[in-house]
């Protein structure tokens, strides 16, 4: 499947903002957060109105984790044991959906 997704690695605050305030998201968008080094990562819904997933990515495009239906207008950090350089926030059940799993290769252009 494919994703046509924004990309949030600009600055620190791109990346706090990501989608809070959108009230939809097309069936196959999405948000991609980059970095440039491989950490454990956190997420929040804070201000976020659409429920997602969320794809927790390793520098070789490994998916390492998935998070799946995060609930909305939330600020318990969400993370993955697993450290990510990039994580992609999709609509909640979109990975499903479409079969991805933990270990699938994700192809990111820069």
């Amino acid at each position: 499947p494919t994703v046509s997704a924004s990309r949030s690695d600009l600055d620190d605050a791109a990346r706090a903002r990501g989608l809070m305030y959108r009230t939809q998201l097309d069936a196959d968008a999405g948000m991609l957060f980059s970095w440039k080094e491989e950490e454990p990562r956190s997420f929040w819904m804070l201000n976020t109105c659409i429920p997602l997933d969320m794809l927790f990515i390793a520098a070789d495009g490994t998916i390492v984790g998935i998070l799946e239906q995060v609930p909305t207008l939330n600020t318990l950090p969400r993370a993955v044991p697993c450290a990510a350089a990039h994580v992609l926030e999709v609509n909640a059940g979109w990975t499903r959906q479409h079969g991805v799993m933990p270990g699938q290769k994700v192809d990111i252009e820069s």
